[in-house]
C-alpha cells in the first residue's frame, strides 16, 4: 500500500527524518508511535503531499484513495448526517450527476457504480457511524454550528469513516471521545477492510484495533508485527541483546588492545601485534540502543491535613444559568479515594469536576467543603490560564518572586521541562508541554486534592507512564475524567459514573462497563456480570489502596531525604572543586589546601554511602510497589 524509501526531511535546519524507510502492507492496521514533537504528524503531511520531501520518496499503489480527518471541523447550516454523507465525493458526484444525465449509457454506468458502492444503504451506514461515535438521531439531524468544538471534530471523523479510503490516516482520533466512543472506534478499526495508518498513544487502542506497530525514533522508521505490547516487549528484547553484543564486541577489542600495547615494540611478537590491530579495525560494535528521554512528573505533596470527609453532596444540583445539568447528587470523597469518573460525554462530567473546584457554585442542596482544602483542576480550558507571550520561566517567577534563579528552574525541572523549553513562549511549546507547565503550575502549592479532566490527550506514551507514577506518589486524593483506559486502571480504585442526570457509584469494574457498552446484550441493569465488585469489595480494596499508600510513605521519605542529601553534598563538593580550581589557592598557605583535600574526601565517601542507600532503598520501593 505504501513505501517509503529513504525519506529525508528537515523543518527549521531541524532533521525530522534522516534516509528512513519503511513498507506498509495493504489491507494492516499499523500503529504510528514514538515522541511528541519527532515528526510522525509531519510524516502524514508528507504521504498527503501538503508537503515535499528533501529527499527520498514515497510511492502509494495506484490510484490509491487517502483519507485524514480534516482539520477544520464543520460549522454550516447542515445537518450532521448530511455534511458525513457529503464525505463520500464519489457517490455525491454520481448522485448529483444521476439528475441531469441524459445520455441512457451513462445513466447505466451511473446507476450499476452507485450500486456497486452500496449508495442505498448510505444513510444508514452514516447514521450508523455518528451513534457509535454519540450522536442520537436528533442530533444527527441538528446542523453542525450548533455543536461545540469537540463535537465537529467528531463530525469529522465520521465523515472519514464513512468514505472509506483506501489509506485511512488517523491523528490520535480518541483526543475528542469519551470512553464509550473510543471502545465503538476500538471495534470498528479492526474490521475496517481497507488499510488502517493511526498515530496514537492509547496503548489499549493499540492493542486491540492494530496488529503491527511503526516506531519513528532517532529519524528512523521501524515497522513490528503485533500490537503494542508485542513490539515493547520485542523492542525491549532486541535492544538487550544489541546492547550485550555491543558489550562482548568492545571487551573483545579491548583484550586484544592490552596485547597489541604490551607486544607492539617486541620483535617476536610484532606481527601478531599487527594482525590484531588489523581486527579491532574489522571488529565494529553495534551502536548501543537506548530509549529517548522522558521526563518523570512531581506533584507538591498536601501541605494541609485533610479532614475527613473532605466534601459532601447532599442533594446538590448544578448546571449554567437557568439550565439544570446535574440533580440530586449524594456522593462524599474522603482523603484516600482514587477516583474514575466516566460517562457519555454531554452528561455532566466536566460541569461536576467544575462544581468540586469552585469553578460553578451549586444551584440546589448543601455542598460542604474542607476550610483548608485546596483542589488543583485540570481541564483543556484551563490552558487559557498560561500566559502566551510568557515564557515558562515566567510564570514561574511570578509563584516565586524572592527566590533564587536556580530554585525557580529546579521547580520547572520538576515538571518536565528541559532547560531550553524553560525560557521559550508558551505559545511555542507543544501541547505536551503546555499541559506539564499548567500541571505543575495548579499543584504548585501541595492541593490536597487533583482533578484531571482528560489529561493524556497531548502525552506521549512514556509521558502517560510518568504519569502514571506520579499519581501514584501523589498522596491526596484523586479524581479523573479520561478514555485512557490504562491511565484509569493504574490510578484508580473507585468508578463513579455522570448518567441519568446525576452522578452516582458504579458497582462494576471497568471490565464489566466496557462489556456492556460493546456487548449490547451484557446491559448494566444485570448487574455487571460476574467480573464486578460488590460494594464490600469496593471498599476494601479502597482501604488496601490507602494502607498500601501508608505502607510505602516511609520508604518515600527516606528516599527524599537521601535525595536532598546527595543534592547538598554534590553541592558542597562543587564549591571545594571550584576554590580547588582557582590558581591563587596553590600560592597561599598549604594547609588550606590540605583541609579542603579533606573536606572534599569526607563530602565523597558520605556521597558514596548516601547513593548506596538511596539505591537500596529505591530497590526496596520498586520491589514493594510490585508486591
Amino acid at each position: 500500500m505504501l513505501t517509503i524509501n529513504n525519506l529525508t526531511y528537515r523543518i527549521q535546519g531541524r532533521e525530522l527524518f534522516e534516509d528512513a524507510s519503511v513498507t506498509l502492507p495493504t489491507g494492516s492496521k499499523t500503529g504510528f508511535v514514538g515522541k511528541n514533537g519527532t515528526g510522525k504528524t509531519t510524516l502524514f503531511h508528507l504521504i498527503q503531499g501538503h508537503l515535499a520531501p528533501d529527499a527520498g520518496a514515497i510511492d502509494l499503489v495506484r490510484k490509491a484513495r487517502i483519507g485524514a480527518v480534516a482539520q477544520e471541523a464543520p460549522a454550516g447550516n447542515e445537518t450532521v448526517i448530511e455534511v458525513v454523507m457529503a464525505a463520500d465525493k464519489e457517490r455525491t458526484a454520481l448522485m448529483a450527476e444521476a439528475e441531469t444525465a441524459t445520455d441512457p449509457d451513462r445513466i447505466g454506468e451511473i446507476y450499476i457504480r452507485l450500486a456497486d458502492i452500496d449508495a442505498h444503504t448510505a444513510e444508514a451506514r452514516a447514521s450508523s457511524i455518528l451513534k457509535g461515535l454519540g450522536f442520537e438521531t436528533d442530533r444527527q439531524n441538528s446542523p453542525t454550528h450548533e455543536l461545540s468544538g469537540g463535537w465537529r471534530m467528531r463530525v469529522a471523523l465520521a465523515g472519514v469513516l464513512f468514505s472509506q479510503p483506501d489509506l485511512l490516516l488517523l491523528d490520535e482520533p480518541t483526543n475528542y471521545l469519551d470512553l464509550e466512543g473510543t471502545l465503538w472506534l476500538e471495534k470498528y478499526l479492526a474490521t475496517y477492510p481497507y488499510t488502517v495508518f493511526m498515530i496514537s498513544h492509547d496503548r489499549d487502542l493499540l492493542n486491540k484495533s492494530v496488529s503491527s506497530i511503526i516506531h519513528l525514533e532517532h529519524r528512523k522508521l521501524t515497522f513490528y508485527k503485533g500490537n503494542y505490547d508485542t513490539f515493547e516487549s520485542t523492542r525491549r528484547m532486541q535492544m538487550e541483546l544489541n546492547n550485550k553484543s555491543r558489550e562482548k564486541s568492545l571487551e573483545q577489542a579491548a583484550h586484544m588492545q592490552k596485547f597489541v600495547d604490551r607486544f607492539r615494540a617486541s620483535a617476536t611478537k610484532a606481527k601478531q601485534a599487527q594482525a590484531r590491530i588489523k581486527m579491532i579495525e574489522k571488529l565494529k560494535p553495534p551502536a548501543a540502543m537506548f530509549d529517548e528521554y522522558s521526563a518523570p512528573f512531581t506533584f507538591q505533596q498536601p501541605k494541609a491535613e485533610a479532614a475527613t470527609p473532605m466534601i459532601t453532596l447532599d442533594g446538590v444540583s448544578a448546571g449554567y444559568g437557568d439550565k439544570t445539568i446535574l440533580r440530586n447528587i449524594n456522593m462524599r470523597i474522603d482523603p484516600e479515594d482514587r477516583i474514575a469518573l466516566i460517562g457519555v460525554n454531554g452528561n455532566g462530567k466536566s460541569t461536576f469536576a467544575k462544581l468540586l473546584a469552585g469553578d460553578i457554585k451549586p444551584m440546589g442542596g448543601t455542598f460542604n467543603k474542607g476550610k483548608k482544602l485546596e483542589i488543583a483542576h485540570f481541564a483543556q480550558h484551563q490552558m487559557d490560564k498560561l500566559k502566551p507571550e510568557w515564557t515558562p520561566f515566567e510564570h514561574v517567577v511570578e509563584m516565586m518572586p524572592t527566590d533564587s534563579e536556580a530554585k525557580r528552574r529546579s521547580r520547572l525541572s520538576q515538571m518536565g521541562l528541559t532547560k531550553s523549553r524553560m525560557d521559550t513562549l508558551a505559545k511555542n511549546l507543544s501541547g505536551g508541554e503546555r499541559a506539564r507547565l499548567l500541571m505543575g503550575l495548579i499543584t504548585f502549592n501541595g492541593p490536597g486534592m487533583m482533578i484531571l479532566d482528560e489529561p493524556t490527550n497531548h502525552l506521549d506514551i512514556d509521558s502517560r507512564d510518568a504519569l502514571v507514577h506520579a499519581l501514584n506518589d501523589y498522596e491526596g486524593a484523586v479524581l479523573i475524567i479520561s478514555h485512557d483506559r490504562h491511565l484509569v486502571e493504574a490510578t484508580c480504585d473507585t468508578l463513579w459514573i455522570a448518567e441519568g442526570g446525576t452522578i452516582k457509584v458504579l458497582d462494576e469494574d471497568l471490565d464489566s462497563y466496557q462489556r456492556s457498552i460493546t456487548g449490547g446484550k451484557e446491559g448494566r441493569s444485570g448487574g455487571g456480570g460476574g467480573g464486578s465488585m460488590s460494594k464490600d469489595e469496593r471498599k476494601a480494596a479502597k482501604a488496601e489502596a490507602a494502607a498500601r499508600r501508608a505502607e510505602i510513605a516511609p520508604l518515600k521519605a527516606s528516599i527524599k531525604d537521601a535525595e536532598t542529601k546527595i543534592t547538598r553534598l554534590k553541592n558542597e563538593i562543587a564549591k571545594i572543586d571550584a576554590q580547588l580550581d582557582d590558581p591563587k589557592i596553590y600560592n597561599g598557605p598549604a594547609d588550606k589546601m590540605i583541609a579542603l583535600g579533606k573536606d572534599k574526601a569526607r563530602f565523597s565517601a558520605d556521597l558514596e554511602a548516601t547513593e548506596e542507600s538511596w539505591l537500596a532503598l529505591s530497590a526496596e520501593l520498586e520491589a514493594t510497589e510490585r508486591a
